[in-house]
């Protein structure tokens, strides 16, 4: 088994890529690379991307993660049905090995990317009842428009078979647990938070979810904004526009205590903008947590059923 270092980004495929890049757009990332069948989007972080979108047929083609080192690609390699290493002939070379997880969506691990430059981000002192220097002197402004996306901070498949899913990815990736959540007997989990295994490295209180529906699917991407006012502004830029569907926000989680906003693209694929993730480390052990108060807000909008329920295949 081989412990991932992060996420690294989605694959998508979209009939229309001037679409497809107008939404990322408006949703905050930017355009690393456009040819004539791909659309390559980045954040403000130095990773090269961060969203794949190819041409064809709207669906979900899957997933990659970033691996420690290439011997862990000669590792993963070894997994029955893995690719060989391969080279990625996409912007910051590397190399990779393909994957298939249990509904089907492809999985990669990649590493040796190289980095671009990062995009630098203004921000203000925040003065709070706590700390009431933070910003003395200076007038707060902030620009109108979309948020400022950083990177892909998590993702969540829906399948029939949580454990199951679950299982593949602790065991393939080396993903731990940092809650899982049940319906009447603890013994029903429906959903499972899973976060990379840094030791006592803190990080993100999870990266990948499995969560349990009829059909397999995407249910969301969720990507890292600089600030709670990179959250309110992205909801108002993308309000404004008036031609995306807004699914679920403004809040805060209770699994993570993310800020969060949900909106869909075109074809219904769900986008989340979420800053102030709780960052764990091997000291946190995993929790049992009643869905009835894992899946609420702190406060907002208590979770809509078409969210829970939300799979693109």
């Amino acid at each position: 088994m081989i412990k991932v270092e992060d996420i690294a980004f989605g694959r998508l495929q979209s009939p229309d890529l001037d679409e497809a890049e107008e939404f990322l757009t408006n949703f905050g990332m930017i355009r690393a690379e456009r040819t004539k069948d791909r659309l390559y989007m980045r954040g403000t972080d130095p990773t090269p991307f961060i969203h794949v979108t190819h041409l064809g047929e709207a669906k979900f083609i899957g997933l990659a993660f970033r691996a420690e080192s290439e011997e862990d690609l000669e590792k993963v390699s070894k997994v029955d049905g893995a690719s060989a290493v391969e080279d990625l002939d996409e912007p910051g070379g590397g190399k990779r090995v393909r994957l298939t997880e249990p509904n089907g969506y492809q999985i990669e691990v990649v590493y040796g990317q190289a980095a671009t430059d990062e995009i630098e981000v203004p921000r203000f002192g925040i003065n709070t009842a706590a700390a009431r220097e933070s910003r003395l002197g200076e007038l707060t402004r902030i620009e109108r428009g979309p948020s400022h996306v950083k990177r892909l901070g998590h993702a969540v498949i829906m399948t029939p078979d949580v454990m199951g899913g679950t299982k593949w990815f602790r065991e393939t990736l080396g993903l731990v647990p940092s809650d899982e959540v049940y319906v009447g007997e603890k013994d029903n989990i429906i959903a499972t938070f899973n976060r990379i295994d840094g030791g006592e490295r803190y990080v993100d209180h999870h990266t990948f979810l499995c969560i349990k529906g009829e059909k397999p699917g995407l249910n969301h991407m969720a990507f890292e904004v600089h600030d709670i006012d990179d959250v309110f502004m992205g909801n108002a830029h993308l309000k404004k526009m008036e031609k995306y569907d807004h699914m679920w926000g403004l809040g805060r989680h209770v699994l993570g205590s993310q800020v969060y906003d949900y909106w869909q693209d075109p074809w219904g694929r769900v986008h989340e903008h979420w800053t102030d993730s709780d960052r764990l480390n091997n000291k946190n052990e995993p929790n049992l947590v009643a869905a009835e108060d894992g899946l609420d807000s702190q406060w907002g909008e208590p979770v809509p059923e078409r969210f829970i329920n939300h799979a693109t295949p």
